[in-house]
C-alpha cells in the first residue's frame, strides 16, 4: 500500500487514527504493531513472517544482551549473533543473485539478477542456476532500524524493551516502515512508553503530510513521465538536449518523491504522537558533495555515521585510514541501495568526489563565489543519478554519451515540445527545491509586521492551503495510473 493512493488516504489512515485515539494507552502499542502488519501485508503478505522474524531476533537478542552484561564474552557472543543473523537475512533476499551472478560471470556463465536457489556443476567451473524471486519491499529499512536497536542495546546507549509489543511497534510502524525515514529506537524509545497528540501536533501532522503528499504526486509523478519518455527513447538517437530534459526530470522526480514520503512519514508520525528526525533539507541548494550528503537522506547517512564510520576510526586515524574508512561506508552505501554494478558505481562516484573535497578540493570550493561549487555539485549530483536510475552500466554510459552530443542532434522537435509541455512543472520543482518559500514567507511576516498586522493571517491561510493541496493531489491519483515510490525498491 502507498500513501499516495485512495486506500490509504480515505480507509486505511483514518481507520488507523481512529484505532489510536479512542483505544486505552495500554492498548496503543499493540494497535500500532497490528496496523503496520496490514500496511505491509497490503503489498507483501508473504514477507510478513520475514518482517517479525526480524523482531523476534533483535528483540530476543536485546534480552539476551541485558541477561549476560556481566558476562563480556557471552554478551558479545549474542549480539555478533544478530547482527550476523540480520545481515544474513538481507544478503539472502538482496545480495545472493548479485554475488552469484559475479561468480557465475568469472566462469563465464550468464545469470540474471533476484535471484535464489539451485546448484549444478559444470565441466570448467561452478555454475549457479536460480530461479527469480521477489525482493521483500523495505526490506533494508526495516533491516538497519531493527539492527539499530541491538547496536545502542550493545553499546549502552539505549534500556532493554522487554515488551514484544512495544518493541514491533517500533519496526513496524507503518509511518515509516517502507521507506523511513530511518529511525532509531533511541530516537522514540520515550514515546513507545507514552505520547500525548495535542491539537498542535494533529494540525501540524496533517500539514505536513499535505506538502509531502503533494510534492509526491503533483512534482514528482509529473517530472517522472519526462524521465520515463526520454529514458525509454531511443538513447543513440537521444538529442543532448532531451537527454539533459530526462535526467534533470528524474533529479527532480526522486528528491520530491522520497522527501515527499518522508514528510508525509513525518507528519502521520506527529499525528500519532511520534516525532521522526528529518531526512532532507533543501539537497540541491548545496556547494560540495559532503554538504549534499549532509542534506539528502539524513537519516541513512547518520546510520552509516554512527555505526560504521565512527567505529571504524573515523577521520582521527590519519589520512590513510580516513580514505579507507570513507570508501567503506561509500561501497556500503550504494549496495544499500541495489544488489546490482550500477549502484556499486554510484557508490563509488560519490565516495571519490568526498574523498577528494577532504583531500583538498573542498579549500577550493570555499573559496570560489557560490555560484561555481553549486553548478559542481548539482552537475556531480546529476551524473552520479544517471547510474542510479538506468538498469545496467552500458546504457547509462550510453546515456552520458547522448547527454554531450553523441547522437550528433543537439534538439529536435521532440526536445522543443517537451520544454513546452513540462516548462511549468519544472519552473515549480525549482523553485520548492530552492529556499525560495522561506524566502518568501520571512519576507511576507516581516511585511505584516511593518504594517502593524498579526502575523497569525497565516493560521488562516494555512487551512485553506492544506485543504486544497489534498483535493487537488486527490483529484490527480483519482484520474492518473502513473504513481511510483521509488525507494520501495530498497
Amino acid at each position: 500500500m502507498v500513501f499516495s493512493s485512495v486506500a490509504f488516504l480515505y480507509f486505511f489512515l483514518p481507520a488507523a487514527l481512529f484505532g489510536h485515539f479512542v483505544l486505552p494507552k495500554k492498548f496503543k502499542n499493540a494497535w500500532l504493531f497490528l496496523t503496520g502488519l496490514v500496511f505491509y501485508s497490503f503489498g507483501e503478505p508473504i514477507w510478513t513472517a520475514l518482517l517479525i522474524l526480524s523482531c523476534v531476533i533483535n528483540y530476543s537478542a536485546g534480552l539476551m544482551i541485558e541477561k549476560y552484561k556481566n558476562i563480556p564474552k557471552k554478551r558479545k557472543a549474542v549480539f555478533i549473533i544478530a547482527i550476523i543473523l540480520d545481515l544474513g537475512i538481507l544478503g539472502i533476499f538482496k545480495y545472493t543473485g548479485f554475488l552469484v551472478g559475479i561468480v557465475n560471470g568469472i566462469f563465464g556463465t550468464n545469470l540474471p539478477q533476484n535471484i535464489y536457489a539451485g546448484i549444478s556443476n559444470s565441466l570448467f567451473g561452478t555454475h549457479f542456476s536460480l530461479a527469480k524471486i521477489a525482493l521483500p519491499v523495505g526490506i533494508s529499512f526495516f533491516t538497519f532500524q531493527s539492527m539499530s536497536y541491538t547496536v545502542d542495546l550493545y553499546l549502552g546507549n539505549i534500556s532493554v524493551q522487554r515488551s514484544f509489543i512495544d518493541f514491533s511497534a517500533f519496526v513496524t510502524c507503518f509511518p515509516q516502515i517502507i521507506a523511513g525515514p530511518i529511525v532509531k529506537y533511541r530516537d522514540v524509545e520515550s514515546e513507545l512508553k507514552s505520547r500525548h497528540v495535542s491539537a498542535s501536533d494533529l494540525s501540524a501532522g496533517v500539514s505536513r503530510f499535505a506538502r509531502g503528499l503533494a510534492k509526491k504526486v503533483l512534482l514528482a509523478n509529473n517530472a517522472g513521465r519526462l524521465w520515463l519518455e526520454m529514458k525509454s527513447a531511443d538513447i543513440s538517437a537521444l538529442p543532448a538536449l532531451s537527454a539533459w530534459l530526462g535526467i534533470i526530470a528524474f533529479t527532480f522526480q526522486i528528491y520530491f518523491d522520497f522527501s515527499g514520503y518522508s514528510d508525509m512519514a513525518i507528519g502521520i508520525g506527529r499525528m500519532l504522537g511520534f516525532y521522526f528526525p528529518e531526512n532532507f533539507d533543501l539537497p540541491y541548494i548545496s556547494k560540495s558533495v559532503r554538504e549534499f550528503w549532509r542534506r539528502w537522506h539524513m537519516t541513512l547517512g547518520e546510520w552509516f555515521r554512527g555505526y560504521v564510520y565512527i567505529p571504524l576510526g573515523g577521520s582521527r586515524a590519519g589520512v590513510g585510514k580516513m580514505i579507507r574508512n570513507i570508501a567503506i561506508v561509500w561501497l556500503l552505501t550504494g549496495l544499500w541501495h541495489g544488489a546490482s554494478m550500477n549502484f556499486l558505481i554510484w557508490g563509488i562516484w560519490f565516495g571519490a568526489l568526498i574523498i577528494i573535497e577532504r583531500l583538498f578540493l573542498g579549500r577550493i570550493l570555499e573559496r570560489l563565489p557560490g555560484f561555481f561549487p553549486w553548478l559542481y555539485t548539482i552537475l556531480a549530483v546529476i551524473f552520479g543519478w544517471v547510474f542510479f536510475d538506468l538498469p545496467d552500466i552500458p546504457t547509462a554510459v550510453s546515456y552520458l554519451g547522448a547527454m554531450f552530443g553523441a547522437s550528433g542532434i543537439f534538439a529536435d522537435n521532440g526536445s522543443l515540445f517537451a520544454i513546452c509541455e513540462y516548462s511549468v512543472t519544472l519552473s515549480l520543482c525549482i523553485y520548492f527545491s530552492s529556499e525560495a518559500p522561506k524566502n518568501f514567507k520571512a519576507a511576507a511576516e516581516e511585511r505584516l509586521k511593518k504594517a502593524g498586522l498579526k502575523v497569525s493571517v497565516f493560521e488562516i491561510i494555512e487551512p485553506v492551503a492544506v485543504l486544497t493541496l489534498l483535493i487537488a493531489s486527490t483529484a490527480y491519483i483519482v484520474n492518473d495510473g502513473y504513481n511510483p515510490f521509488l525507494y520501495f525498491n530498497f
